[in-house]
C-alpha cells in the first residue's frame, strides 16, 4: 500500500507543480511539504484534502489519500437508486426529456452510459448488438466499426477529438481503465489528419448519416459543479445539438417515429 506523501507526490507531479509551487497555492511552507511527501511528518485530513484541493485530486482519490493516511474516507459513493440521490436522479431525468428531441446521455468516468433520453437511443440503434449490451461505452460506440464508425462522416475529426479528451482524462486521473481505453483505440499512434473542419465553422460538428439523412450535431457537456459525493463527481451530461436547421429538421421528424427505447 503506498503512503500517502507518495500519493501526494505523484499527483504533484502529474500536475507539474514543484514543491513550492504547491506550498504556496495551499499555503503551507514548502518544508512541511517536503516532510509530508517523505513521511516525516503525518499530515491530518484536513491537510490532506487541502492539499488534494490544490492539486484537484477527483474526489475517489482523495478517499484514497485519506485511507493512506490512517483516516477514513470522507466521500460516500452512491447509487442513483438510492432515496439520498432520488432529487439528482429526478433532475437529470428531467433535464434528459427536456433535451428531446435532441439527443443527450449520461455516462460516466469510464464512458459507460448511465443514462440516456429516447432521441440518443434512436441515434445508437444502428449498432451492433454487442456494443449496446451493458455497459454500453461511447468510445466503442462511436469508434467501433459495428457502432457508429461507418455512418460517421467526418470520422477522422471525430476520432480525433476523442483522442483528445481521452488523453485530458488520463493526464488528469490516471485511470488505468482510460489508459486501456487509449491504447485500445490509439496506442502509441499519432493522430490521424483528416480534412480538418470548415474555418468558418464555430464548432467542429459531427456529421453522421442515418436512416437516410445526414445529420450535423455539436455537443456541450455538463458535470456537477460542486459535488461531495462520488458517482456525481464522476459523471457528465454530454447534450448534442443541430448545427443547422435540416438536421434541426430531421431529429423533430425522427421524433415522430420513435423506435428507440432508453438505455
Amino acid at each position: 500500500m503506498q503512503t500517502v506523501g507518495g500519493l501526494l507526490r505523484q499527483w504533484r507531479n502529474r500536475r507539474r507543480l514543484s514543491q513550492l509551487d504547491l506550498a504556496i497555492a495551499a499555503g503551507v511552507s514548502p518544508r512541511h511539504v517536503s516532510l509530508v511527501e517523505t513521511g516525516r511528518s503525518r499530515p491530518s485530513a484536513d491537510m490532506v484534502l487541502r492539499l488534494a484541493t490544490e492539486l484537484d485530486v477527483p474526489l475517489r482519490e482523495r478517499n484514497r489519500l485519506l485511507v493512506a493516511a490512517g483516516f477514513a474516507p470522507r466521500y460516500f459513493e452512491r447509487p442513483f437508486e438510492t432515496p439520498d440521490m432520488s432529487a439528482v436522479h429526478a433532475a437529470i431525468v428531467r433535464v434528459l426529456g427536456a433535451h428531446e428531441p435532441y439527443p443527450a446521455v449520461v455516462f460516466d468516468r469510464h464512458w459507460n452510459i448511465v443514462m440516456a433520453n429516447r432521441a440518443a437511443a434512436q441515434l445508437l440503434d444502428t449498432a451492433s448488438a454487442e456494443l449496446r449490451a451493458d455497459p454500453v461505452n461511447m468510445v466503442r460506440l462511436a469508434l467501433s466499426p459495428e457502432g457508429l464508425a461507418s455512418s460517421i462522416v467526418n470520422f477522422a475529426d471525430v476520432k480525433n477529438f476523442f483522442r483528445l479528451r481521452l488523453a485530458r482524462q488520463l493526464a488528469r486521473t490516471g485511470d488505468p481503465v482510460i489508459a486501456a481505453l487509449y491504447n485500445e483505440f490509439f496506442g502509441a499512434t499519432p493522430p490521424e489528419e483528416g480534412p480538418g473542419p470548415d474555418a468558418s465553422e464555430v464548432v467542429i460538428p459531427m456529421l453522421i448519416r442515418h436512416r437516410g439523412h445526414e445529420l450535423r450535431l455539436f455537443s456541450t457537456v455538463t458535470t456537477f459543479g460542486t459535488p461531495q459525493d462520488v458517482t456525481l463527481d464522476e459523471i457528465s451530461l454530454e447534450s448534442y445539438y443541430p448545427a443547422d436547421k435540416r438536421s434541426a429538421d430531421v431529429l423533430n421528424e425522427l421524433a415522430a417515429d420513435r423506435s428507440g427505447t432508453a438505455i
